[in-house]
């Protein structure tokens, strides 16, 4: 244990000066080492003229949290040894909160819910050691959200004092790396009540994650109740109980918009359509074919008749009433994994495509004018997957924005063609790999196997190859959870806390503050930190190690 000393030591120095509740660690932080008490009485001063009323409710939230929050310091003892300096140490009355600049107040919501290259998430933070009132400013109501969500973060509790040991702190003008920090939950292979996708976006608030990519249907359900074609979740969901009824939608769009998120919407077409065929049987191809590993990705198989004026009609029907309903400036058409042999096994597709003396891309091009042009009407920005940028020869306008998923290589060509990106990279980011197989008796892995570690999701490189110019076409990432094996009873513990690990690259970029490259050791007492507030807060994050080792930092690495 000798020989490791020195080891731990390091690790304790480093932890100390960067305060270990944060997560995301902020661009700009200095703390002390003085003790500060929460006072009995504290309040949070609310200047800013006309507040709205989302603000306010992030106020009483903060508050409920520093109360009930309860976490003990992660050290041997569980704070035991702060007693005696937190007895001495003097109290802060209050944080008082307040918009600075010109920019107009707004509802979090709706500032949450701008262009990306608009959004203003910055924010400063004073915590002072002696006695004097906490200051945070920002530019908004979204930076002054970001700024209350760190701030609970620093506190702790032991013997019902609320304390901290590392005052004073200063934050300055900490904001993200990237504009787009996300998180996907597919709710179309199995269900997810509005309460689990809730306490998702609760989740996602506590780390700063500010889009919310909701893949909503797909070939196995259609939930999603829409307006212009009521019949596809009537007769496409698994039952009448699990759908997501016009009040759900604007339920979770409400509840994430008050929480700094933007709820972008994905219908995937025309690929992933198969669940059509219960209220449209006559514009699906290839429906439920076998086997189905020539016709799919994965069963059932099925596609939207691509050629059909009647399923261009529905589709572009389907964007126009979705695009009222999502107030989110980005919509996603999807359009992964289309597969050739359903369509060219379909006899009406293939008769269609000789009506017209068309190819199959020619007719893709004219369904994705179809579904674009719907929402451009609608004054909506199309995502898509990058298969549509890289794969097939649609016409797509300059704004779409792609999602990388297969290769880092990928990256470099969808933006060598001017398009942005998000980063959704399957090396890295997907969070269901790890399961093996669900096809059966088979005993193999599954395609994207092994499981990606929060280590492994949290050294991903968005910059990785790129030059700096092709750096500006980054619009951020986003880690995803396609649901083949999750439902509610393991949404948690899959999700958390590897996807705040990429929290973290997003939104502070490559280096901590002191200029350091970011890294695994120091990051994890942090996120132990982190994950342990989650549960406090109702989230079942898994566990990292055990307890032993998070309290006793650094001494269970592989190098201790």
């Amino acid at each position: 244990m000798v020989s490791c000393l020195p080891v731990v030591l390091l690790v304790l120095a480093c932890s100390c000066q960067l305060v270990v509740g944060l997560w995301p660690m902020p661009s700009n932080l200095t703390v002390g080492s003085t003790a500060l008490k929460l006072s009995s009485g504290f309040r949070v001063v609310v200047n800013v003229k006309n507040a709205p009323s989302d603000l306010q409710s992030a106020v009483t939230r903060t508050k409920a949290f520093l109360r009930k929050d309860k976490l003990q310091r992660l050290v041997v003892g569980r704070g035991a040894s702060d007693t005696q300096k937190v007895q001495a140490a003097k109290s802060l009355p209050s944080l008082t909160i307040s918009i600075t600049g010109k920019r107009a107040v707004q509802s979090i919501s709706k500032e949450a819910m701008l262009p990306l290259e608009d959004r203003s998430e910055a924010y400063s933070l004073t915590v002072p050691s002696d006695g004097s009132s906490a200051v945070l400013t920002a530019e908004s109501t979204l930076g002054l959200f970001r700024g209350l969500t760190t701030f609970t973060q620093l506190w702790y509790q032991f013997q019902n004092t609320i304390y901290t040991v590392q005052a004073p702190i200063e934050i300055t003008n900490d904001s993200p790396a990237f504009p787009y920090r996300g998180f996907m939950l597919d709710t179309a292979r199995n269900f997810f009540p509005v309460a689990d996708i809730k306490r998702t976006l609760d989740a996602m608030s506590w780390v700063k994650l500010n889009n919310f990519h909701w893949h909503v249907t797909d070939g196995q359900s259609w939930p999603l109740h829409v307006d212009a074609a009521p019949e596809l979740s009537a007769a496409g969901a698994y039952s009448s109980e699990e759908t997501f009824s016009k009040s759900d939608i604007q339920d979770i769009i409400t509840y994430a918009g008050e929480r700094g998120i933007d709820v972008l919407v994905e219908i995937d077409t025309p690929g992933h359509t198969g669940s059509i065929v219960h209220s449209h049987p006559d514009l699906v191809a290839c429906s439920v074919f076998s086997p189905w590993t020539k016709f799919a990705n994965e069963p059932p198989s099925g596609q939207i008749r691509l050629a059909d004026p009647k399923a261009i009609d529905l589709a572009s029907s389907i964007f126009a009433s979705v695009a009222k309903d999502f107030p989110s400036k980005y919509i996603s058409t999807g359009g992964d994994e289309l597969n050739t042999a359903c369509y060219m096994s379909d006899n009406a597709t293939v008769a269609q495509l000789t009506a017209k003396g068309q190819t199959l891309e020619q007719a893709l091009d004219t369904f994705t004018q179809g579904t674009h042009g719907a929402l451009h009407k609608a004054g909506k920005t199309a995502v898509v997957w990058e298969e549509m940028v890289l794969n097939h020869n649609v016409t797509l306008t300059n704004d779409t924005i792609a999602m990388v998923w297969i290769s880092a290589d990928s990256v470099a060509a969808a933006i060598n063609k001017g398009f942005r990106i998000i980063h959704a990279s399957s090396d890295f980011l997907y969070l269901d790999c790890g399961g093996g197989q669900w096809v059966g008796a088979d005993i193999g892995n599954s395609w994207c196997d092994p499981f990606k570690s929060w280590q492994k999701v949290y050294s991903f490189d968005p910059m990785a190859n790129l030059s700096s110019s092709q750096g500006e076409f980054v619009m951020g990432g986003e880690t995803l959870l396609w649901t083949e094996q999750s439902d509610s009873s393991n949404l948690d513990p899959i999700a958390w806390p590897r996807a705040a690990a990429a929290a973290e690259v997003f939104w502070t970029g490559p280096n901590l503050p002191d200029g350091t490259p970011r890294n695994g050791s120091e990051a994890m007492v942090r996120l132990h930190d982190m994950r342990y507030r989650f549960v406090q807060r109702g989230v079942k994050a898994i566990a990292l190690q055990p307890q032993w080792c998070a309290i006793r930092p650094g001494i269970c690495d592989l190098n201790a």
